[in-house]
C-alpha cells in the first residue's frame, strides 16, 4: 500500500514538472541566453533549473507562483556562472541567436530587418550591463514584468527596484545613444 502511494506521489511530481517544463521552459531560457549570451551554456542551465525544481518540489510554500519561483531559481543559476573564476576569463560571443527572438509581424522585409537589428542592439546593450541592472531591464523589457512583480522575484524593496531599474534605463538609453540610437522611445 505504501510502495503504491510512493508511485503515485512520484507521478504526480514527474506530470507537474513536465507541465512545467513545457510552460516556462522557453522563458527561461531566452532570460538565461540574455544573462549569459551563449546558447548551448543557456541550455545547461535550463536544464539544472529544471532538476532543481524536481529535487525541491516538495519544498515549495507556494508563497509565489511557480513561474516566479523558476524565474529567480534561473537568475540565480545564471549569477553561480558567472562567479566562476574560469568563466570571467571567457569572452562571450555577443551576437544573438536569431531562432530565440523571432518576430511574426506583417511588416515589409526591410522594416522587419531595421527593427530586429534595433531589437538585437537593445539586447546587446542590456545584457552588457551590470548584472543588478540587467536582470531587472530583462524582467521588465523582454518579460513584461512589473515592477512590483519584479521586487517580488528578485526578493529586492520595492523602491530598491524602481531605483535599479531607474538607473538602469538611464545606462542604457546612454549606452544606445553611444551606438547611434538617439530614439529615446524604449
Amino acid at each position: 500500500m505504501e510502495i503504491n502511494n510512493r508511485l503515485e506521489s512520484v507521478q504526480l511530481k514527474e506530470d507537474l514538472l513536465t507541465k512545467l517544463m513545457e510552460d516556462f521552459g522557453d522563458e527561461l531560457k531566452r532570460i538565461a541566453y540574455l544573462y549569459l549570451k551563449d546558447k548551448s551554456q543557456c541550455d545547461d542551465i535550463v536544464q539544472e533549473v529544471f532538476i532543481s525544481c524536481y529535487m525541491y518540489l516538495n519544498t515549495f510554500r507556494h508563497e509565489s507562483d511557480y513561474k516566479t519561483w523558476l524565474i529567480r531559481i534561473t537568475l540565480n543559476k545564471c549569477k553561480d556562472y558567472h562567479r566562476k573564476w574560469s568563466i570571467r576569463n571567457i569572452i562571450h560571443k555577443p551576437v544573438i541567436d536569431s531562432d530565440l527572438y523571432n518576430d511574426n509581424s506583417t511588416n515589409s522585409a526591410e522594416k522587419m530587418a531595421e527593427q530586429k537589428e534595433i531589437k538585437n542592439e537593445i539586447i546587446n546593450t542590456i545584457s552588457s550591463l551590470k548584472p543588478k541592472y540587467k536582470e531587472i531591464l530583462i524582467l521588465y523589457y523582454l518579460q513584461d514584468f512589473k515592477l512590483k512583480d519584479i521586487s517580488i522575484t528578485l526578493k529586492l524593496n520595492f523602491h530598491t527596484t524602481k531605483t535599479r531599474f531607474i538607473r538602469g534605463k538611464a545606462y542604457l538609453k546612454k549606452e544606445l545613444e553611444k551606438r547611434g540610437y538617439k530614439d529615446g522611445s524604449f
